[in-house]
């Protein structure tokens, strides 16, 4: 019997970082003419594998159902919370999953992941019986900061390298990231209150479940948070429209 997969996208945030002035939450941001939200999804569905899409949205949602008319194998439903732990969990009840179906978790915000980066992680995970992420290695210096002292009323908030961290053996996370069903619940359910969760493997983490799988993701699959994010990669949708 072939495993239950399905992917979970929590959307009921309002994403103030990205800079909109009209009250359109940032999943509905269009590129190119398209809800980023709609862009997420689709790029999920380009695995046949994955049955369904479940959108977690917000109760007092108004766009969701315009922005995801007509796409297959998807459905989205009001059970958003306060935040993406609680969003995921909530999803996660909704759904009402057998314990062992895998579930895949995947930012709104990211719509340029490629379908072959998608069916790297679910091969992987699927090969290992073990969850996973996408995730990039860290290629930058990192630098740790101490909190500046401001000299003065009208002094920038800078602050100040306490020290350099070596980056080997340091990752980017990305999403999907994808758990069994009732691992994912039981993770979330332990920390429910725990700062440290912001996102589903440092719920497994932190609960002591198995390490789960790094597995290499893509430049392409990065998060869409600042406005200057939007409009690289909008540059890089309209030089794929301009090939032959």
């Amino acid at each position: 019997m072939k495993p239950s997969l399905i992917a979970i996208v929590p959307a009921a945030g309002i994403g103030a970082r990205a800079g909109g002035a009209d009250g359109v939450p940032k999943q509905y941001r269009l590129l190119e003419g398209e809800p980023m939200l709609r862009r997420a999804v689709r790029a999920l569905l380009a695995d046949p594998r994955i049955a369904e899409v479940r959108v977690a949205v917000s109760a007092t949602d108004a766009w969701a159902a315009q922005a995801l008319a007509g796409l297959p194998r998807t459905v989205w439903r009001p059970c958003g919370g306060p935040t993406r732990a609680a969003t995921v969990r909530a999803a996660l009840q909704d759904a009402a999953l057998a314990a062992d179906a895998w579930v895949l978790v995947h930012d709104a915000a990211r719509p340029g992941l490629p379908a072959p980066v998608l069916a790297r992680l679910i091969d992987a995970c699927l090969q290992h019986e073990q969850g996973g992420l996408l995730a990039l290695p860290v290629a930058d210096t990192v630098k740790q900061a101490m909190p500046a002292r401001r000299q003065g009323v009208d002094a920038l908030p800078l602050e100040t390298i306490a020290a350099t961290l070596p980056r080997e053996h340091l990752w980017l996370a990305q999403t999907p990231q994808m758990f069994r069903a009732g691992e994912l619940s039981a993770a979330l359910d332990a920390c429910t209150a725990d700062e440290r969760v912001t996102d589903e493997a440092s719920a497994v983490e932190l609960s002591g479940g198995r390490p789960p799988l790094l597995v290499p993701g893509s430049r392409r699959n990065d998060k869409l948070t600042w406005p200057e994010d939007f409009e690289w990669f909008e540059s890089w949708l309209r030089g794929q429209a301009q090939r032959p």
